[in-house]
């Protein structure tokens, strides 16, 4: 039995999917079969159920699923108490990114972290917002930049980045372009192309028209603002982002606040577990990046 093994049967566990599995741990997915067969025959008992088209677990599987976490942690200890009485960070850290989102201080950060420490792995992943913040939770990310509405998630700590009013914007000529005051009834009167369920964005706009019965028409969505701009741009639909979103195609478009949205989209960064030396110093990093 290998770590591997077990670090394969974790991420299948997790994901209930081979494919999403394999791209989580960085190989094909006919190894993490092969491996997790291995493991199978080792253990003398099937660990996954896969007559149906989402993976799950066993009896046998359930089982054993705390004893392997348990033993990755351990094995990851090792290195970790390694690292600190000789000064080295050594590790993997996983960072999540909110889809279509690109920070340039979080860039930064990472450079400056894997400058001072070349020893720690990093992986960048892309997901949405909801999928971030539950892989954070239960310790599959580390740390992750996530769009939310109002508030951040609760049981994780937070740094808030971004916290802003949603606006309409039209290119000119059109209707909403002339008008002082912008409301969502005045809004959802036109095609919309927004951000996907999962962003902060998208849910201030749908709990805002929960809240009034109202049912925009969402024809068009993509996770880049500059998609939406571009689509918006061309007459297919009212762009809905936030003020800093708008404000880099102020050439381009008018932008109005929608008044009666007065929830604000928030950019946190977001972790639940800072007992990693490498992730207090990627913490530090990310804050100093943000706030010079």
């Amino acid at each position: 039995m290998e770590l591997r093994q077990l670090e394969y049967f974790v991420a299948v566990a997790e994901e209930r999917n081979f494919t999403r599995a394999a791209e989580r741990v960085h190989i094909s997915q006919s190894g993490v079969s092969a491996q997790i067969r291995q493991l199978e025959r080792e253990l003398g008992a099937e660990l996954f159920d896969r007559s149906a088209r989402t993976v799950t677990l066993t009896v046998a599987g359930k089982a054993a699923l705390a004893h392997a976490r348990a033993a990755l942690a351990a094995a990851g200890a090792v290195g970790q108490a390694v690292g600190e009485v000789t000064d080295l960070i050594r590790g993997h850290l996983t960072v999540g990114m909110v889809i279509g989102c690109t920070l340039a201080p979080l860039f930064d950060a990472l450079a400056a972290f894997h400058r001072a420490h070349p020893g720690v792995e990093i992986s960048l992943l892309e997901d949405s917002s909801d999928r971030l913040v539950d892989g954070v939770r239960t310790g599959t990310v580390d740390l992750a930049l996530v769009g939310a509405a109002a508030d951040t998630p609760d049981g994780l700590d937070a740094l808030t980045l971004v916290s802003e009013r949603l606006v309409a914007a039209v290119p000119a000529g059109h209707p909403l372009a002339t008008r002082r005051r912008v409301t969502l009834r005045d809004l959802i009167a036109y095609p919309i192309v927004c951000m996907p369920p999962g962003t902060g964005l998208r849910t201030v706009l749908d709990q805002a028209c929960a809240a009034r019965s109202l049912r925009p028409a969402i024809t068009l969505q993509a996770s880049a603002a500059d998609a939406i701009a571009g689509l918006a741009a061309r007459g297919l639909a009212v762009a809905v982002l936030t003020d800093s979103m708008a404000a880099q195609y102020s050439d381009r478009f008018t932008a109005r606040t929608i008044e009666d949205v007065e929830t604000p989209a928030l950019l946190a960064l977001v972790w639940k577990n800072t007992r990693s030396p490498g992730m207090r110093e990627l913490l530090a990093h990310c804050r100093r990046a943000f706030t010079s």
